[in-house]
């Protein structure tokens, strides 16, 4: 029987002091991750900024409402694909009936959001209570001085985010510990978890996060993949197992973003160069698992639209020669190649034109992106590291694999950059590089050490505090957002959730709204709303006199700010200057729509424009609020 100076000494100097000081270390870390992202949140945390983010939530919100994959956000793009669609199968099938072709008078299927991140939303909206209405009464810590401050749902998203974000860490920590040691492991997760632009895509709202933890998933499996085909040690079965379960995570991260599918391409050179005799039968399962996972909403979207990823299927030639901008997005028509009859020029017009996307953006990546991958300097240990060549074959053949991923993300940027990249320059979706940042992290921390091993210190004790050093420095940017001042959450111009949600209240729960922001009204105003159209005469009328009847036009600095280059619509904004008399009531306007046929016009059918907010325009229908007397 153990005596109570064995138990003391067991803790004090025997293996109970490793315990005791492995659950201190882990403690720790605990308060101290708690710690930051408090002090994040306090200091420089925002609410949605970007339309992806508000997309997302929105459809997760209707999926959490039992309504489906459906949007309150629709592009006119969708119209037209659904439309299409179904005027297709009414004429193939004439006892099915037309009706809503357009499906606007119900609930509109969504075309352009993977299913996996709205799903995970959506069951995140089941658990905690989120408070969509913002409360007219101040409430602590949503309200400074009585005003609006930060939005409740968005705020817990980002807490969501920050805890996969420190889930990444983690994984990230044992992947480094695995090919490499403890100290590139500690370095790489302090380091990582000190990266700026990773604090803000989890408070973004986006899924960055989350595909940034399944490639790192995915490059431990294909880690896993090899030493079992180098060395079996678990069964002859294991290497189809991990195989399977590398597609799976590229099928789950093509569910995340369809783009991240592309990365399927590398994982099958790895697993063909790496795995032995068996490569051809492992390919084939990666590649069989891949397809299962994709198929099945492929085939979903195609039943509905047409086409394999719905709206994003565009996404090559969105902001191009062939649909510059988001004229593409908000048109109700594809005439893409008017006038061309023969596919030999159409596919010389398109071959120029998607070579000159990915030239002209590629000039940028490689300028930037690529110079600060992961908004961190450590990248630049990684590219110098691709000079240093590796004894253990594993960590050269995971390097390929990162190389390789690296160029067909490039690619992918490039061609599939659209407008959300000049919205929101660096959080976005369409920002592919961030997301082997961690592995490139992993890395280039390896080259720093084997740099510091060749150095002539005077002492041991040099060596962590150059590493100590290596990720102050690293940290600066964060260190320096969260210093005074602080961050405004509200992202404003052009979303300010308590104007969006009182726009909102002038269409009854079955009507339709057209603004600049759809996105911020379908998710702060909960109420569907259509994308300004490409133009105010033929696809406006199209919508309301032909699907349903547009009850507001709601305009905010995204389109008052740059009238000039609004088209029809800042014509109309011209008309407004010219009828409104001084005073500041809501007035009856006559505006007219000009058509291009014989220059016909006809009256604007919203002759209401509500004032009352700073820089934004409703126009109703109605004079008062629905229900009023």
């Amino acid at each position: 029987m153990a005596t109570l100076q064995d138990v003391i000494h067991h803790f004090e100097v025997g293996a109970g002091t490793r315990s005791v000081n492995r659950w201190l270390r882990f403690a720790g870390c605990v308060v101290g991750l708690f710690l930051l992202i408090t002090v994040y949140d306090l200091r420089a945390y925002r609410n949605f900024s970007t339309q992806e983010a508000m997309d997302s939530a929105q459809v997760a919100h209707n999926l959490a409402q039992g309504q489906g994959f459906t949007t309150l956000f629709v592009r006119p793009l969708s119209i037209f694909l659904v439309q299409n669609q179904n005027q297709k199968r009414a004429a193939s099938t004439p006892a099915v009936a037309m009706g809503d072709s357009a499906r606007l008078k119900g609930n509109h299927p969504d075309l352009a959001n993977p299913p996996v991140y709205p799903l995970l939303l959506a069951g995140l909206m089941k658990v905690l209570p989120f408070d969509y209405a913002i409360s007219s009464k101040p409430k602590h810590f949503w309200t400074l001085d009585g005003k609006f401050y930060r939005y409740q749902p968005d705020f817990l998203i980002a807490l969501f985010n920050q805890a996969l974000f420190f889930g990444l860490v983690l994984v990230t920590f044992f992947l480094a510990r695995r090919i490499f040691d403890s100290q590139v492991a500690w370095l790489s997760a302090i380091v990582l978890l000190g990266t700026e632009l990773f604090w803000r895509f989890s408070a973004s709202g986006q899924s960055t996060i989350l595909l940034a933890l399944i490639f790192v998933g995915l490059a431990w499996m294909l880690v896993l993949l090899e030493e079992e085909a180098r060395q079996p040690k678990r069964g002859p079965a294991a290497v189809y197992v991990l195989a399977a379960l590398a597609g799976l995570l590229v099928g789950l991260g093509g569910l995340t973003r369809y783009s991240f599918g592309w990365l399927i391409l590398p994982t099958l050179l790895f697993v063909a160069l790496y795995t032995g005799p068996k490569r051809a039968m492992l390919t084939t399962t990666a590649l069989i698992v891949f397809a299962a996972v994709m198929t099945p909403w492929i085939l979903r979207n195609v039943s509905l639209s047409g086409m394999p990823f719905g709206t994003a299927t565009f996404a090559i030639i969105e902001n191009s020669g062939i649909s510059p901008d988001d004229r593409l997005e908000r048109s109700l028509n594809l005439n893409l190649f008017s006038g061309i009859h023969t596919p030999l020029p159409f596919l010389t017009a398109a071959a120029h034109v998607f070579w000159h996307k990915l030239v002209s953006n590629c000039r940028g990546i490689f300028q930037s992106d690529l110079p600060r991958l992961g908004g961190s300097w450590v990248s630049a240990f990684f590219l110098v590291g691709l000079l240093v060549h590796f004894r253990n074959p594993r960590l050269g053949r995971l390097r390929l694999f990162l190389l390789a991923s690296l160029v067909v993300l490039t690619v992918t940027q490039a061609l599939g950059r659209t407008k959300l990249s000049e919205d929101s320059p660096e959080i976005n979706s369409e920002n592919l590089l961030v997301l082997v940042a961690p592995l490139v992290m992993i890395y280039g921390i390896s080259l720093f050490y084997l740099v510091l091993e060749q150095m002539e210190l005077p002492f041991f004790q040099f060596r962590p505090a150059a590493a100590t050093l290596f990720a102050v420095i690293a940290s600066l940017p964060l260190i320096f957002t969260i210093l005074p001042p602080r961050t405004i959450p509200i992202a404003y111009p052009p979303y300010y959730p308590p104007g969006i949600q009182h726009a909102a209240t002038w269409i009854k729960e079955d009507e339709l709204m057209m603004s600049d922001i759809p996105c911020a009204v379908a998710w702060y105003g909960q109420s569907q709303c259509v994308s300004l159209t490409l133009n105010a005469r033929t696809d406006f009328l199209a919508i309301n006199d032909y699907m349903k009847p547009i009850s507001a036009l709601y305009l905010t600095p995204q389109t008052i700010d740059r009238w000039t280059q609004a088209g029809d619509w800042g014509n109309l904004l011209l008309q407004i200057e010219r009828i409104l008399p001084g005073d500041n009531s809501k007035y009856p306007l006559k505006m007219n729509l000009i058509l291009p046929q014989r220059d016909q016009s006809i009256a604007f059918p919203l002759n209401y424009l509500q004032a009352g907010w700073p820089e934004q325009l409703l126009f109703t229908y109605r004079q008062k609020w629905p229900g009023s007397p």
